[in-house]
């Protein structure tokens, strides 16, 4: 699956220019993580792959094919929008039926749907709360419940916005398993979060965004080796990544274990 964004322009009715002229190319299964301050764009880039906003100017291509040439609906069997609000998303009197809501207006089979909630409620842990009713949720079940409904359509593209608000370390925990497991899967993910910890331990790639435009793209341990342009962007590398970098380290950590291997190997290294 393959996103390409071309010269991407959102200028809302404001005024206020959102992208600037955005150029980008999405592909393969590694996460992407989407970084940068509140107003950079993240969100609004986004909510290009579907539909959900369309170009002011520029284009937006799905594996060849041009956005606005589908409706958002047909679009949503390709490309999976995980609200960073779940209140915005679920609306239907149980788990089960956010589950099934979107398989079955897409026309799939129902046998398929009912294997596919058993799957996908193990994987977001809510086999248990399956006959809930969404509000009578935990914020963090919440949150899973609409990973649940949008992880049921079998889409291609799976975005995640700020998916770690709100949620304890067993929360993320199990975040990072599904992402790994769509991965496995051969789904892309693309993630919007300003948990840096949470970015560098699932996202390969990293691309930063500052007033619209790219700033940064590449490698994880790249981008984050450049903390004077990443303040352009007010972003801040993890603790322990700035640990290693005034410690004069050469290498990029992400890790404690990562951050003692780097120390004896420069020590090793000076004999």
């Amino acid at each position: 699956m393959t996103v390409e964004l071309r010269d991407l322009e959102h200028i809302y009715p404001s005024g206020d220019i959102a992208l600037a002229g955005v150029t980008l190319t999405l592909e393969g299964t590694d996460p992407v993580a989407i970084i940068g301050q509140n107003g950079a764009g993240k969100t609004t880039l986004v909510k290009h792959f579907n539909g959900i906003l369309r170009p002011t100017s520029g284009s937006v291509l799905i594996d060849g094919v041009d956005v606005t040439s589908h409706t958002t609906a047909e679009w949503s069997r390709t490309v999976g929008y995980i609200f960073q609000n779940p209140d915005d998303q679920l609306f239907l009197e149980s788990v089960r039926k956010e589950f099934g809501f979107g398989p079955k207006h897409i026309g799939m089979d129902s046998d398929v749907i009912e294997q596919r909630i058993g799957t996908v409620a193990e994987l977001v842990g809510l086999s248990h709360k399956l006959d809930t009713h969404p509000f009578d949720l935990t914020p963090t079940e919440k949150k899973f419940c609409a990973i649940g409904a949008v992880l049921m359509m079998d889409p291609s593209v799976v975005i995640f916005d700020e998916p770690t608000c709100g949620q304890d370390r067993k929360g993320t925990a199990r975040l990072s398993h599904i992402i790994s497991s769509l991965r496995e899967s051969g789904k892309l993910c693309v993630i919007i979060s300003h948990d840096m910890k949470f970015v560098t331990m699932n996202c390969p790639r990293i691309v930063v965004l500052c007033h619209g435009t790219v700033l940064l793209d590449g490698p994880a341990d790249e981008v984050f080796a450049q903390p004077d342009i990443l303040r352009r962007s007010f972003i801040t590398p993890p603790p322990i990544t700035r640990v290693g970098q005034g410690a004069g380290l050469k290498e990029t950590v992400f890790s404690v274990p990562a951050f003692i291997n780097a120390i004896a190997t420069e020590r090793n290294a000076r004999g």
